[in-house]
């Protein structure tokens, strides 16, 4: 009987194929208590167990040699947490201490882990909670005898699809080497590394499907529509034939998108709009590159924070940073500072549970955090500082909302500045200072920020969760984000119009920059300067090539005052028809 599942269109393209279920991640294991004398032998079974594992992630590191440097980044991180002394010496101890099995220490302790991964708002940080997990999953299975490489038998074939409750990237990349179309999960979100690197593969994926392996036997019949997160179980003929059409199109659509590399991205009218990328480190610079990018709009600094049981120093930040934008080769790096949304990541172990908030998204994160460490803050601003000598450098300051944090932001930017000159350490003294609007406070104020800083970017993944008091993260209410809300769309046109009639720049580096579907209402609304997952900058550039701004901007001004969604989305449409 055919049916369909609906889950979150993760990475784009359709595959039709055979479901190849893989078995389900046990992460729920047996408290054993063990004789005293064994305790120092499970202690060793745990080390070894670890070692198996830090070796597989050695021997595919050097079995990926060729590959982009993004797959190799999902391995250093993996790698990373498990040499975590949270997860390789604390297990140890709670073995010691309480006498039980490996299996056990390690689990609970990857549970307190990702405890507190769930406080924190920020839906990308938040989902490193999936990186722990998978990581541990590979030693509880090496613990357990059943070593990852169990899972690979019987994955060999274009035209299967693996389904499985979760996949990490690593599991992504072993199956890589046997060739498979497509892969499904019950869990897994838009912004977890797996999704990354689906995208960045150009595997058709669907993930937070909740019962997908449940449901589908291992055999039948599958199409992945990756676009519109639609898994189709047992189609009939019809079906099939009009997927395999659609199948035949967009691979072609894409092998035309490769060639849009080299090209310069300027409309109709021969205006240049600058398209970027977002990346999470250094090892992004390669894809980054590959991709055709104008240069690096969103560089999100809080990564090289995850992982460690402290902050970087300033002179591990300052290589990051300098790796960077030596690699850009004079193109633009756009710096944030750290975006953390949750005090543990900067106290660790001396952030109680007391300090936690009920709702950490209104709670102490991103500037207001920063001001409240000005050490960490002072440490981080001249880490980037150092980092300009080698290129064009700006910086970015998430979550701004008063005055008051400008000002003091500045200020510790003027503070760092004036420590380097009497360190006769060189680095760029024109170097802009930006902020984020994320918040609608920023947005109605506007004035303020156009008045202090060098340029905007426009975080409208925040912004719209905040101006509709919607958790995009929470399942119940995630249908209810829209981006083409009024009350959204009077804001981005408020912004864009204000930066505009002011001289200062605005950008924008939410997902709505990276979705070709509003890239033509954006233009006309007056953005020049997108900033998206490297993956994405073809079909925009695309969509840019396309477009006619002396055509579009009135009718996307129009729009923009339209007061329900469903004919902002019914205008939209026709726009994009044109």
């Amino acid at each position: 009987m055919s049916f369909t599942l609906h889950g979150l269109p993760i990475s784009g393209g359709i595959a039709i194929g055979q479901a190849r279920l893989i078995s389900q991640a046990t992460l729920e294991v047996s408290h054993l208590v063990i004789a005293p004398r064994m305790v120092e032998k499970e202690v060793a079974r745990f080390e070894a167990a670890m070692e198996r594992v830090r070796t597989e992630f050695d021997a595919m590191k050097s079995s990926l040699e060729k590959s982009p440097a993004d797959m190799h980044a999902f391995i250093d991180l993996h790698r990373m947490i498990l040499d975590d002394p949270e997860l390789s010496e604390i297990p140890k101890q709670i073995i010691r201490e309480r006498r039980c099995n490996a299996e056990w220490a390690i689990v609970q302790q990857m549970r307190l882990l990702v405890e507190q991964f769930d406080q924190i708002d920020d839906v990308y940080l938040r989902e490193r909670g999936y990186d722990v997990r998978q990581a541990v999953e590979r030693v509880v299975r090496e613990l357990a005898g059943r070593p990852v490489a169990s899972r690979l038998k019987g994955i060999k074939g274009e035209h299967l699809i693996v389904v499985a409750h979760d996949l990490s990237p690593a599991d992504v990349m072993a199956f890589r080497n046997h060739g498979f179309a497509s892969f499904v999960t019950d869990v897994g979100g838009a912004t977890s590394h797996t999704a990354i690197l689906a995208r960045g593969m150009g595997i058709p994926a669907v993930l937070g499907l909740h019962d997908a392996r449940r449901l589908i036997r291992d055999g039948e019949a599958l199409i992945i529509d990756g676009t519109r997160g639609v898994v189709i179980v047992d189609p009939d003929r019809r079906v099939l034939d009009e997927y395999e059409l659609r199948k035949t199109e967009f691979e072609l659509e894409r092998s035309k998108l490769k060639r849009l590399k080299t090209v310069r991205s300027t409309t109709l009218d021969k205006i240049k709009i600058d398209l970027l990328a977002n990346i999470e480190g250094p090892e992004d610079v390669e894809t980054v590159l590959e991709c055709g990018a104008d240069g690096i709009g969103l560089f999100r600094t809080e990564f090289i924070c995850l992982g460690r049981g402290d902050m970087p120093s300033e002179d591990e930040q300052f290589e990051a940073y300098r790796k960077t934008v030596k690699g850009m080769e004079g193109r633009p790096v756009v710096i944030r500072t750290f975006d953390l949304g949750n005090d543990k990541l900067l106290h660790g172990d001396d952030a109680s549970s007391e300090r936690r908030r009920e709702n950490p998204a209104l709670g102490l994160r991103s500037v207001r955090l920063l001001l409240s460490e000005p050490k960490v803050f002072l440490a981080q601003l001249r880490a980037i500082l150092r980092a300009s000598k080698y290129g064009k450098v700006k910086i970015l300051i998430p979550m701004f909302s008063h005055a008051f944090q400008v000002d003091q932001t500045l200020a510790l930017l003027e503070q760092a500045k004036s420590s380097l000159r009497g360190e006769k350490i060189a680095f760029d003294e024109s170097v802009e200072i930006g902020g984020m609007i994320e918040v609608p406070a920023a947005a109605l104020a506007l004035g303020v920020f156009l008045r202090r800083l060098d340029f905007l970017s426009i975080g409208t993944n925040d912004l719209i969760q905040y101006t509709l008091a919607i958790n995009r993260a929470d399942e119940q209410v995630a249908s209810l984000y829209d981006p083409l809300h009024p009350a959204v769309m009077m804001l981005l046109s408020h912004i864009l119009g204000s930066g505009e009639k002011a001289g200062v720049p605005v950008s924008m580096c939410g997902e709505m920059a990276g979705d070709p579907s509003f890239t033509r209402l954006l233009l006309g609304l007056g953005l020049r300067q997108f900033s998206m997952f490297p993956a994405r900058i073809p079909a925009v550039k695309q969509r840019v090539k396309q477009s006619d701004i002396s055509e579009i901007e009135p009718i996307a001004r129009r729009i923009a005052r339209l007061d329900e969604s469903a004919k902002i989305m019914e205008h939209v449409e026709k726009l994009n028809a044109l």
